[in-house]
């Protein structure tokens, strides 16, 4: 069915679905007593709410999780598009309760999408979550009362849950972004958002697709149709900026492997956090120019080989940090990819001689055999930054120099209002009638990137200015719902109701948020990271570049010395 214009805003945390299993959880018929007053609501029940909800159980409080979906899995629950999968190499790219992992295996480092549904249905099996989730529910706000110390969320189907505390998990990509193109109503043929995929699938053998945008979602829906479409199909894939995908060189493995090193991963787990990305490994200690051109080569292919971001994260200390360092860098990238891509014209779309931004400036993305599939007659790349999109007409796209496109299908890889775009889709209200959106307006204010002030007893993981995007996604949220779970039960002991970052505290984060990242490539070049990506929105910094070890090592401290820079009452 195609996608039209007046649901063109709706995300995959903003819509119902009300197909898949609900039977073993709380449902919009209302299963459980909404009037009972609990200790926590979770928003979300992907790996960061069901993690916080495991950890609140065994301390005794009383939460539930509620889910815009019908089924466990956050952001693994809607990605369905061809080629989803994660990109963080195993084994970090998991919980790190044993339950869950001393009775499961992989079928490789890089796991596509069907496969984290199927980690999630053992979670289920193990952990028992549903007993205590509501299905098909979208948060749409939350009061808070300051008389009661007491939260108020309501769900678009009517629902209310009065609780003490409240969690947003709904990760940096809840809200997706659709560019207001001229006609898009117009076009008859079948569009998706790459966030809301038929579960049934597209097909496309045979036909004149194309995908717009080129982040990492682009890159994969692209590795995957040009398999897809066939010698009498054709694809074009819209590119405004070029992704500089590294060569994921998946390894497949067997569960004797995973037996062999299955006591060695609560080590494996607790060494994320000693790692500035969560992952298991980082920048080396020596410089580019400690060695000479041919030195240089040969570490630059050994962590070419290696694969994943290794040679990204694992490369010379001042690759990042030192511009003649990071050409260095791109100009192996680039050599690379032109060893594949036969054709001049695509080549230098591709991979352009000049660099045309730092290297790992925006996110980069992993790749199979993506570059290799240009190399045929019926692949292209179509430049949108020097001939834009001017509209959409009932059979294709038209561009600004008049270039006329026939289409039967068109995946969007436009990407989202990231990092800040789902809590501000929610109306959030604080003391005094503030509302979260309007005090965001112009500008995003946390502290520790999970709370924010005058909005006393409400955390968000994976959020802004925390190290999200720029981390493994269970290596932070884990950190995150260690120390929810430890607030909780300090007030508890402690008698204490109500919990409120103070202003100059978030004044004091934001400021050591812009601090960390403005020598680095992320902090120079626009992208979705600081909110370039959608017109209007403040161009800040969202993520916070001091990594794992020292996000961690401040929160235990804000602990310990009681909690600086809140007021508890």
């Amino acid at each position: 069915m195609p996608l039209k214009k007046d649901i063109s805003n709706v995300t995959p945390f903003t819509q119902n679905e009300h197909s898949g299993p609900r039977e073993q959880g709380l449902d919009v018929n209302g299963h459980g007593n909404e009037s009972e007053t609990l200790d926590m609501v979770i928003v979300g029940a992907g790996f960061a709410g069901v993690y916080l909800l495991h950890q609140l159980r065994k301390r005794g409080f009383k939460a539930k999780i509620v889910e815009a979906g019908s089924d466990l899995g956050g952001i693994w629950y809607w990605n369905r598009y061809p080629g989803a999968r994660v990109d963080s190499q195993y084994p970090v790219y998991a919980l790190s309760i044993p339950e869950v992992y001393r009775d499961w295996t992989w079928s490789s480092h890089y796991p596509d999408h069907a496969e984290l549904r199927e980690y999630f249905e053992h979670i289920e099996n193990v952990l028992h979550v549903k007993k205590d989730c509501v299905f098909n529910a979208k948060v749409v706000a939350a009061d808070w009362d300051d008389t009661t110390c007491l939260w108020t969320i309501k769900t678009e189907t009517g629902q209310t849950f009065k609780t003490k505390f409240w969690t947003a998990c709904t990760g940096f990509a809840a809200k997706r972004y659709f560019p207001d193109w001229e006609g898009l109503d117009d076009y008859k043929g079948v569009i998706h958002h790459s966030s809301f995929w038929p579960k049934e699938g597209v097909n496309v053998k045979g036909k004149r697709v194309a995908v717009i945008g080129t982040g990492a979602t682009g890159v994969q829906i692209t590795q995957e149709w040009c398999r897809e479409i066939g010698e009498d199909g054709h694809l074009e894939m819209w590119q405004r900026t070029p992704n500089f995908a590294c060569a994921m060189n998946q390894v497949y493995m067997t569960k004797d492997e995973q037996e062999k090193i299955r006591d060695s991963l609560a080590e494996r787990f607790a060494d994320r956090n000693n790692y500035y990305n969560g992952f298991l490994y980082q920048w080396r200690d020596n410089l580019t120019h400690d060695h000479d051109a041919k030195e240089r080569e040969d570490f630059y292919w050994t962590l070419w080989k290696l694969g994943g971001f290794r040679f990204l994260m694992n490369n010379y200390y001042d690759m990042t940090r030192e511009n003649t360092a990071n050409q260095k860098a791109y100009d192996f990238w680039r050599d690379r990819v032109r060893d594949r891509v036969k054709d001049e014209r695509k080549a230098e779309l591709l991979a352009p001689t000049e660099r045309p931004h730092l290297f790992g400036g925006k996110r980069l993305s992993l790749e199979q055999d993506f570059y290799d599939h240009f190399n045929k007659p019926n692949v292209d790349v179509v430049d949108v930054r020097n001939n834009p999109i001017k509209k959409f007409v009932s059979d294709g796209i038209i561009q600004e120099d008049g270039t006329y496109h026939k289409l039967d299908i068109i995946a969007l890889a436009t990407g989202f209002d990231s990092i800040t775009g789902g809590l501000k889709d929610m109306k959030i209200t604080g003391v005094d009638g503030d509302i979260l959106a309007e005090k965001w307006a112009q500008g995003t204010w946390t502290y520790l990137g999970m709370t924010t002030a005058k909005f006393p007893n409400f955390f968000f993981t994976y959020g802004p200015q925390a190290p999200t995007a720029f981390s493994n996604g269970p290596s932070c949220i884990e950190i995150q719902g260690d120390w929810i779970t430890e607030v909780l039960s300090d007030l508890r002991e402690q008698g204490k109701k109500k919990m409120d970052a103070d202003r100059k505290a978030e004044e004091d984060w934001r400021a050591l948020v812009f601090e960390l990242i403005n020598d680095t490539p992320r902090g120079k070049v626009d992208s979705w990271y600081n909110g370039a990506n959608i017109p209007g929105k403040p161009r800040e910094h969202l993520n916070y570049a001091g990594g794992i070890p020292r996000y961690k090592k401040t929160l235990e401290q804000v602990r310990k010395d009681g909690f600086e820079g809140f007021t508890l009452s």
